[in-house]
């Protein structure tokens, strides 16, 4: 028996070896059988066939994020490759190319409009044909037209065999003739125009999963703003030529087309070589002589220096009237705001003092924004490539608390890498979507996590926030106002803690649930709350039952008054009460003139609040008074019991 167990502890020894190793899933299933054909007792073969399944989970884990990363950088070295100056032609063969060889398609092509409103295949990489170069896409037909009209990526496993598509003639023939499979459409859409379609296709049938289809949206929105910056560059080509007929006036212009492009390019070579974003939005507001700030689509400042005397008020009518127009607005206070926009999705704002702005400044303050939409697409992809392990972490804290001091210590380790301290104060948001689509939300919800340093995860149509932080109310409106902003619909928040220590996530977890329940009871979608904020509703939520916190956050500054000045206040609401809410029947209870019942009552509205007397808070206000009252009546109780002890003397 002994040296069974001997041996079984070899084996599994030998699997952390080989997983620490890389080794291929065949090295660990040879393992297996040796010990089958040893003729290992079958218990201990059940225990080397768990440890071999887990074994090969992790080595699928480690596969997945490897794949993430690679896929991430040659994202990044993507992002880099499009900022070159391409003519356009040339640039669409890189968007091509690189897109083929990221997702692995077979066949990609992109599809742009002409004069007339046609869109044409204008190049394409991986076909077998000359049929695709020069494809008219038949209008109203095709996967194109389908993304375009919701401006989100369609595809099919099998175009062949998926009655749901509305076929074109031109397109099928390509189909038959390149032997094509699946196929998917993304619209490329930059600010409010819409540049074109990019099609990616296989020779067989493909189901795509969803980190294929956020790499080919982020690839989709670089190559937009790529396309229209040439096509921008072309025409500034042009208009160069045409200038140069205008002597001095053409040099200066000249040199100032210089200086923007110049500019443009250290920004976008800062944002790709890791700068932090303050460090950039200082470098674009020095090339544009003023100060510069970015801004999250809630107004509050990711980047940037500080702008004296900003009218907040200007600046957000401004913002608003800048992501209607796409394009950059003058507001009050000398202030100019440029929209960060990634196709249809608000990314936020630049808001610029300069010392002057002039019309070829305008032109960079937009390009910058851009340039920030980039980088914040980037943050995001990389976000969404720790997603799934964010997820697995949350997930564990919320159904399986640890249980040990050793447990504890190792889920704190790995929370670390996310730069989370849960030993720290942290706060639990359940978001609950009113509307809009599941999928921007979830892709929402993993770049505000990683943003703030916090977990996400998604339950039962709900995002799950776990972020530091000791005020659970304002995480709860900030979550609200961002997420609502977002997807155009109302969001729900429960929130609990703040918490502390990996084990007391699950606890807050469950009171944040029950607090976005209470919304649902009372008809109050679209809102916030916490324990504090349902009142006494909030003290039957809790866990902790909160007693002393409820009646000083009801009570506090009538009992504070009572302390200092040695009033009646709480008295007097007591005989109010009790009276039947009449001044003249608390007088007479408590034996003073009317008069001056009144008094304390104008007095105990000074200090609770006109709105104390409405019936939910007249309902809260006397919870609490009860709940003092017998605190109080206990504690007395508790000393008469041990006063006889305390004085009966030794026989």
């Amino acid at each position: 028996m002994a040296d069974d167990s001997a041996t079984t502890e070899t084996d599994l020894l030998t699997i952390l070896e080989l997983l620490a190793e890389e080794a291929p899933p065949s090295r660990l299933e040879e393992l297996l059988q040796r010990a089958r054909r040893a003729g290992a007792p079958p218990q201990n073969v059940s225990r080397l066939e768990r440890a071999i399944a887990l074994a090969s989970r992790i080595h699928a884990s480690q596969g997945r994020r490897r794949q993430r990363e690679d896929s991430l950088a040659d994202l990044l070295d993507t992002a880099r490759d499009l900022t070159f100056p391409y003519d356009l032609d040339s640039l669409l063969r890189v968007v091509t190319r690189r897109v083929r060889r990221l997702l692995n398609f077979d066949l990609t092509c992109v599809a742009l409009f002409d004069g007339q409103g046609t869109m044409y295949v204008h190049t394409s990489e991986g076909s077998i044909t000359a049929l695709v170069n020069g494809l008219q896409i038949d209008q109203g037909c095709g996967l194109g037209h389908r993304a375009l009209a919701t401006g989100a990526p369609v595809w099919t496993a099998d175009y062949r065999g998926d009655d749901g598509i509305e076929r074109g003639e031109h397109l099928n023939e390509v189909v038959q003739a390149e032997g094509l499979h699946a196929l998917m459409a993304v619209p490329l859409v930059n600010c409010d125009r819409t540049v074109g379609v990019l099609y990616g296709a296989c020779r067989t049938v493909r189901h795509f999963c969803p980190d294929e289809l956020g790499l080919v949206c982020s690839l989709a929105v670089l190559a937009a703003v790529a396309i229209e910056r040439a096509e921008r560059l072309e025409q500034a080509r042009g208009d160069i030529d045409e200038l140069e007929l205008d002597g001095f006036r053409t040099r200066t212009s000249l040199v100032r087309l210089q200086q923007l492009s110049e500019a443009h390019s250290r920004t976008m070579s800062m944002l790709l070589a890791g700068a932090d974003l303050t460090s950039v939005a200082k470098a674009a507001g020095d090339a544009l002589d003023g100060t510069l700030q970015l801004r999250d689509p809630g107004g509050r400042i990711l980047a940037g220096g500080d702008i004296a005397d900003l009218d907040e008020i200007a600046m957000a009518e401004g913002a608003l009237d800048a992501h209607a127009r796409r394009s950059v607005v003058a507001a009050a206070g000398n202030i100019w705001v440029a929209p960060v926009i990634a196709g249809a999705e608000n990314l936020g704002y630049l808001v610029l003092r300069p010392a002057a702005l002039v019309g070829e400044d305008e032109r960079l303050l937009y390009l910058t924004a851009q340039a920030f939409a980039i980088q914040l697409l980037l943050q995001r992809s990389t976000a969404m490539a720790e997603g799934p392990v964010r997820d697995e972490l949350l997930d564990e804290l919320l159904t399986s608390p640890p249980r040990t001091a050793h447990q504890a210590q190792h889920i704190a380790q790995r929370a670390g890498q996310f730069g989370l301290d849960l030993d720290a104060p942290h706060v639990l948001l359940v978001a609950r979507p009113e509307g809009g689509e599941p999928g921007r939300a979830l892709v929402w919800a993993s770049s505000y996590s990683h943003r703030m340093s916090g977990l996400k995860t998604a339950r039962d149509g709900c995002i799950v926030l776990l972020l530091p932080g000791d005020d659970p109310s304002g995480a709860a409106r900030a979550v609200a106002e961002e997420l609502s902003s977002v997807l155009g619909h109302l969001v729900s928040v429960g929130v609990a803690g703040p918490g502390q220590g990996p084990a007391d996530t699950s606890r807050i977890y469950q009171e944040a649930l029950r607090c976005l329940d209470a919304l649902t009871a009372l008809n109050a979608k679209g809102s916030t709350a916490s324990a504090q904020e349902l009142g006494f509703l909030g003290l039957l939520l809790s866990d902790q039952h909160d007693a002393e916190g409820f009646i000083e956050s009801t009570l506090g500054p009538v009992l504070s008054h009572d302390r200092d000045w040695q009033t009646g206040l709480v008295a007097t609401l007591d005989a109010y009460f009790a009276g039947g809410g009449s001044p003249t029947n608390a007088a007479e209870t408590l034996h003073v003139h009317p008069n001056t019942v009144w008094r304390r009552l104008r007095r105990i509205s000074e200090l609770l609040g006109p709105q104390w007397q409405q019936p939910e808070r007249m309902l809260e206000v006397q919870l609490a008074l009860r709940l003092q009252q017998t605190r109080g009546l206990l504690q007395r109780q508790r000393t008469a019991e041990a006063s006889p002890q305390a004085a009966r003397p030794i026989p």
